[in-house]
């Protein structure tokens, strides 16, 4: 389901959230993408959200994003810098293209390592910021965000890391992460009005903590 669908119909219900906010208007400023989590920014009134559109528009925000990914990256810190654009025979998808794709940076660094299981955590920034650039970058030097099966990541299991894992008879195995491992962990940008510096945080989501507790656990010893 739509996340705005279902705020702009609990906002014509009048439901107690949107009461109590007094809110007749919302508009997301920005998107993430539909696996993603994190901050996402939300105007309460249109002069906000034109605003806040000119602010995103002018590149005066900056998005740091944490990323699970299988791999292994050659330098602890590195930018992939190639042009992108929708992918021309499966909707939906992009693609890096040197010659008709738009201007996209992301700038990768390696928070966490864990070699025996072939997984790295990566704290992303990408400039300005376009559809699945995170999933594409990583992809394009060999990183599958753990999950992310559009762009080819895979499922990230427990039974892969704990090498005596039982699971109990009748009992399925539920993977620790099924969704791209993506998560937009802080959003900086003026306030729309005052001009003041806003720092926007958002707390990792528990499937990723999870994953990064088992990692930690079953990963980085002996």
């Amino acid at each position: 389901p739509s996340l705005m669908a279902l705020l702009h119909a609990g906002i014509t219900a009048a439901k107690p959230w949107a009461l109590e906010r007094r809110l007749d208007y919302l508009n997301a400023a920005h998107r993430l993408d539909a696996e993603a989590g994190g901050v996402l920014l939300l105007a309460k009134t249109k002069p906000a959200f034109m605003a806040l559109a000119d602010i995103f528009s002018a590149g005066k925000t900056r998005q740091t994003y944490l990323a699970l990914a299988r791999g292994e990256p050659l330098e602890t810190q590195f930018d992939v810098d190639a042009k992108l654009s929708p992918h021309p025979v499966k909707p939906g998808l992009v693609r890096v293209d040197h010659a008709g794709g738009k201007q996209a940076v992301t700038h990768f660094k390696v928070l966490e390592n864990f070699p025996r299981a072939g997984y790295v955590l990566l704290e992303c920034e990408p400039a300005p910021g376009r559809t699945h650039q995170i999933r594409v970058h990583a992809s394009h030097v060999g990183l599958k965000l753990a999950g992310d099966e559009l762009y080819g990541g895979k499922p990230l299991w427990l039974s892969r890391l704990k090498q005596d894992y039982r699971l109990k008879p009748g009992r399925e195995e539920r993977p620790l992460l099924s969704r791209a491992a993506l998560h937009a962990q802080t959003l900086v940008l003026p306030h729309p009005v005052t001009g003041e510096t806003l720092t926007i945080t958002a707390e990792w989501p528990k499937d990723l903590k999870v994953a990064l507790k088992y990692l930690r656990q079953f990963s980085l010893a002996g």
